[in-house]
Parts: structure tokens; C-alpha cells; sequence
């Protein structure tokens, strides 16, 4: 996620907002204790979950078990979302929409498994004072 996406600042924005700079959400990513991951069962219902991740590799990186739903939901379909931000009405939550890869097998050691996940598009919802609808979309995935 190092590259620079497209920005565009959304309808749904106050009037005055701006659109929430690529580096701005890279950082609440950065700092970010929890993300939750949302996958799709193979019957085609949703499945999220908490999970701690870490930005590497241009993109973010988790860990889990290879018997654990999520790793079966991504071995049947790649298309996941992460997501984080605040419970409060102020701050800034974030969506990131993407395509998960695992990472080469000299890496699973024994059950668990590593993935990284390179954001298509991302999704920064500035709440009050100003709310703010920013779209980062990476034109080269």
C-alpha cells in the first residue's frame, strides 16, 4: 500500500470537507490495534471476524490457522474486506476492499498460515464535526 491510489472525495461529504489524504489512512491503518476481516463462506454468506494485522509487503499481513474459517472462506473465494476505525461519532473509519494472497509455502509453518492482503480500493468515512467520504481506488490492480 506504499503506492499512491486515486483520490476523490465522495457526494455524500459535508459541504467544505476534503477528501481524507492517502497518508493520513495509512497511518490510522499503522495504529490500528484490531481489524476485522469479513470473508465470504463458499454457501455465499458473510463471515467477519476480529484479527490483528500489520502493513508489509504493499499491503496488510495477518496470520491464522489453516483449519480456521477464514483461511477455508479465502482458499474458496479471494474477494475479502478490512475494516477499522472508532466506535465514537468522531474520528475516521476505514474499508479497504481486497484480494488476499498467500504467501509461498516455505512460509506455513505447520497450521498457521500467513496472508497479505493489497488493497483495490479503500474507503476513509470522516465523522463530526465534518463528515467526509473519500474513495482510494489503485488504478494498477
Amino acid at each position: 500500500m506504499d503506492s499512491e491510489p486515486d483520490t476523490v472525495l465522495g457526494l455524500f461529504s459535508s459541504p467544505g470537507a476534503q477528501a481524507t489524504p492517502w497518508a493520513s489512512v495509512s497511518a490510522l491503518l499503522d495504529e490500528a490495534e484490531v481489524c476485522w476481516l469479513s470473508t465470504v463462506r463458499p454457501d455465499g454468506r458473510p463471515h467477519v471476524t476480529p484479527s490483528s494485522a500489520a502493513r508489509s509487503l504493499d499491503g496488510v499481513c495477518f496470520t491464522t490457522g489453516g483449519q480456521e474459517r477464514k483461511a477455508h472462506n479465502l482458499e474458496h473465494d479471494s474477494r475479502c474486506v478490512l475494516t477499522t476505525g472508532t466506535n465514537p461519532l468522531t474520528g475516521v473509519d476505514v474499508v479497504i476492499e481486497s484480494a488476499w494472497y498467500r504467501m509461498g509455502e516455505a512460509v506455513v509453518a505447520g497450521d498457521i498460515r500467513p496472508y497479505r492482503v493489497a488493497p483495490v480500493v479503500g474507503f476513509a468515512f470522516g465523522k463530526l464535526p465534518t463528515s467526509s467520504r473519500t474513495r482510494h481506488t489503485w488504478p494498477s490492480r
